[in-house]
Formats: structure tokens, sequence, C-alpha cells
């Protein structure tokens, strides 16, 4: 005889198309942790391999993934999925115009609900040529895309064109990519602007508000950016607002921040399970 299982609910899904970043503060593998942290179920399509380097200064060495492989992961994941439960990416880490278009097309034929775009402008192993191309195609192709931008201080600046030296600046900024994008905005300030608190500044079509909490030493950590985006995503796929989203995914960072952990980089990394104490 044939058991039948009782039928279950199913939790709220998020998809995160980023690279992986071996070590486990940033990248894919922040994403996931957030996910589940959170309480949503996660998946991962692979844009790029990164992984520091400990004989040349922690740099970055960058390995792309084959557009093809990009595509075909997407592709399994929507085909396992419906599109009504699986209404919720977020973008991080691209790397190449190419691995750009080929994500911007997977978007544009399932159209999600939520596209939270963690706008990463930088790869330190880039050329900067390349990395110019790759900046360009992201505003083009994947920005109009996005329901939802996370960008940090410097990518502010350049999604802006405003220079961000204050609370004030970032709040321009950050209006101005509403503007640009008609996404929600979350503009990280964190440790780099003076006072003595970390300020972020949403903004929506409902107004704007700025987020704060005391800064917890004077240094960025590594995964902060990615697991505030995948936080945003996670709160997003359970139904939260834009701005309830924010600030959940403000406090998921801080709490991780205070309990971050220490390596070999000259860098921590942010913890995903701050939150548990």
């Amino acid at each position: 005889m044939t058991q039948t299982l009782p039928q279950t609910t199913r939790p709220p899904m998020t998809l995160t198309i980023a690279g992986s970043e071996a070590t486990g503060g940033a990248g894919a593998q922040a994403d996931l942790k957030t996910f589940q942290e959170l309480g949503s179920f996660g998946m991962i399509a692979l844009t790029c391999i990164v992984s520091f380097d400990p004989k040349d200064d922690w740099n970055h060495r960058f390995v792309p993934v084959e557009p093809q492989v990009i595509a075909d992961q997407i592709e399994a994941i929507f085909g396992d999925y419906d599109a009504e439960a699986l209404d919720t990416v977020k973008l991080g880490m691209m790397g190449t115009p190419t691995t750009i278009s080929t994500v911007s097309e997977a978007l544009a034929a399932r159209r999600p609900r939520h596209v939270v775009l963690d706008p990463v402008l930088i790869c330190k192993g880039q050329e900067p040529g390349h990395a110019l191309d790759t900046d360009n195609a992201l505003k083009s192709e994947l920005l109009p895309q996005a329901t939802f931008v996370t960008p940090n201080h410097f990518e502010a600046e350049q999604l802006s064109g405003i220079t961000v030296r204050s609370l004030e600046d970032l709040t321009a900024a950050a209006h101005e990519i509403h503007r640009i994008s008609g996404a929600a905005v979350l503009a990280k300030g964190g440790v780099r602007l003076e006072g003595p608190d970390a300020v972020d500044v949403f903004v929506d079509g409902d107004g704007a508000e700025v987020l704060r909490s005391p800064k917890i030493g004077e240094h960025a950590v590594s995964g902060a950016g990615c697991s505030l985006a995948a936080a945003v995503a996670a709160e997003l796929s359970k139904g939260a607002t834009p701005l309830e989203a924010a600030r959940r995914a403000k406090e998921f960072v801080t709490a991780g921040i205070r309990q971050r952990v220490a390596g070999g980089t000259p860098f921590d990394a942010l913890w995903q399970g701050g939150l548990r104490g």
C-alpha cells in the first residue's frame, strides 16, 4: 500500500543569482545562510567563483561561470518551482557584461515580483576597462528590472552621480537612484560617514526614512552588503513591505556585525546567526 504523506505548507522561497566566496562571509554562501536564518527557502544560481589570495594581500581571484551554465541553473530552478511560489530574486556579483545579459534575459522572460539588486560595481580581480563595461551593463540591463536596490557608499555615488560626504548627500543620492530606477532604495552609509551611528537611507514612492544603529568599530565587515540585500529579499518573500524589509535587514546585519568572525584576512566577516544572540 502506498503511504500518503500529509500536505505541508510550502515555505517562502528566495533565489540568489550571485558569486561564490569560499570563506563563507560573503557572496552566495552568505545569501543562503541569511535566507535560512530568516525563514525563506533558498536557491543559488552561481555566476562566478571568487577566492581571496593569501599570497597577494588577500586580493580576489575571479573566475566567471560560463553563460550557458548560468542559464541552465536558472532554467532548472524556475522549471522546478512555479512563478507564484518563486517570486523573489536577489542579484549579487555578476562580474562580466555577458553574465549580466544572460541574467537580464532570464529575468525578463520570467518577471519575478521582487528583484533585489545589490549593485556590485567593482571586483578587484577585474581589469579596470572590463570593470567599467560591467558597470555600464549593470546600469542599463539590471537596474531597470530591479524593484529594490541596496547600494553602498561608492555604488550610491556611481549610480546617482552625487558625491556622498554626509547624510544629506546620501539621502539625495537615494532619492536620485529611486527617480531613475523606480525601485525602492536602501543606500548604505555604514561606517563611512562621520558620526556615532551607522546610517542607511530608505527611499521609495511613499517617502524616506533614515535607519540608524550605533557604529560597531570603524571598519567595514565582509558580507554586510550581501547579507543586507539577502535579508531584504527574504523578508519580501515572506510578504513584508519594502520599508519593513529594510528595517529588519538593518537589524539582522547589525546583529551579525556585533558577532563578527575574525580570521586570517585583514577584515572580519559578518555572522548571519547574530540575531540568535
